[in-house]
C-alpha cells in the first residue's frame, strides 16, 4: 500500500503501562503478516517485561482492527493451489492462536481501546482482553461465516463465556454490526464513552489498573479463567492457592496498612 506506515504496531512503555497501537490505518488495521508478528511480539514483550503492569491495546484511524487483511489471505490462497497443497490458514496457529493466549494468560491486566470497528480477529483480540472501553460509534462484527470461515481468535471460547450459547450462535451463524450501545447491553463491553474521549478514558483505565495491585489482578485472571472450566470444588482449590499467594504479596501489607491508617495505598507491583 501507497501509505503502508513504516511500523505496523507501535510500542511504548511508561512508568508501568504498555501501550500498544495497531497502526494500518489505511487498510482498517486488517492484519497482515509484518502486523500479525509484530502485534504478537509486542504482546509477548510486555507479558515478559516485569515492569510492565498493565497493558492497553488500542488502534489508529478509524477501525480498532478489522481481522484478517484479505489481500493478503487470497494471494496466500493461491500460491497454496499452485503448489498443490499446504494450509493457507497456518495463521491460526503461528500468529492468531499466540496473540490471544499472550493477552489472556500474561499475569497482568489488558484493557482494549476500541476506537472503531472491531470485526473477526479483531473482535477476538478485544474479548481476549481483560475490560473492553469502547468509542460509542465503534461496531463488532463476527464476519466469519461471511466468508465461509469458522470462528478463531478465541471466540469460539469468549464470546459464548460473555453472552451465553444462544447469542453467541446468532452472533456467529448471521454476521452483521452491532453498534457500541447494544455490545455494552449485551455484555460484550465494559463502557462506551464519546469517540473524542476514548484515548483519554481508555488510558486512564488502564493507567489505574497499572497503578494496582499487580500480584492480586494476576490471581484475578488466573482464578477467572480457571472457574470456567472446573467445577466448584476445584475452583475453591485454585482460590485458595491464589490467596495464599496474593497474601503474601508486599502490596497486601501495604493495601492492609493504608486502610488502617486511612490512607491510599501505593502499590510496588509485587
Amino acid at each position: 500500500m501507497a501509505d503502508e506506515p513504516a511500523n505496523s504496531v507501535l510500542y511504548d512503555v511508561s512508568e508501568g503501562l504498555a501501550t500498544i497501537t495497531i497502526n494500518r490505518p489505511g487498510a482498517m488495521n486488517a492484519m497482515n503478516t509484518a502486523a500479525k508478528v509484530a502485534l504478537r511480539d509486542a504482546l509477548l514483550a510486555a507479558a515478559a517485561d516485569a515492569g510492565v503492569r498493565a497493558v492497553l491495546l488500542t488502534a489508529t484511524g478509524r477501525a480498532f482492527c478489522v481481522g484478517q487483511d484479505l489481500k493478503e489471505h487470497v494471494a496466500t490462497l493461491t500460491a497454496t493451489r499452485e503448489a498443490g497443497g499446504g494450509n493457507a490458514l497456518s495463521t491460526v496457529r503461528e500468529h492468531y492462536n499466540p496473540i490471544v493466549r499472550a493477552i489472556t494468560e500474561m499475569a497482568k491486566p489488558v484493557v482494549a481501546g476500541v476506537n472503531g470497528v472491531a470485526a473477526g480477529a479483531g473482535f477476538g483480540f478485544a474479548l481476549a482482553a481483560d475490560y473492553r472501553v469502547v468509542a460509542d460509534t465503534a461496531s463488532f462484527n463476527t464476519s466469519f461465516a461471511g466468508v465461509a470461515l469458522t470462528a478463531d481468535s478465541g471466540v469460539s471460547w469468549t464470546l459464548p463465556r460473555l453472552i451465553g450459547q444462544s447469542r453467541a450462535a446468532d452472533l456467529l451463524f448471521f454476521p452483521r454490526s452491532v453498534s457500541a450501545q447494544d455490545a455494552l447491553e449485551l455484555g460484550l463491553v465494559n463502557r462506551v464513552v464519546p469517540a473524542a474521549e476514548l484515548a483519554e478514558q481508555a488510558a486512564a483505565v488502564a493507567r489505574a489498573l497499572a497503578d494496582g495491585p499487580t500480584v492480586a489482578y494476576a490471581a484475578l485472571k488466573e482464578s477467572m479463567a480457571y472457574g470456567a472450566g472446573h467445577t466448584l470444588a476445584e475452583a475453591l482449590e485454585k482460590e485458595d492457592e491464589l490467596q495464599t499467594r496474593a497474601g503474601a504479596s508486599q502490596d497486601h501489607t501495604i493495601a492492609v496498612e493504608a486502610f488502617l491508617a486511612k490512607e491510599k495505598p501505593v502499590y510496588l507491583g509485587k
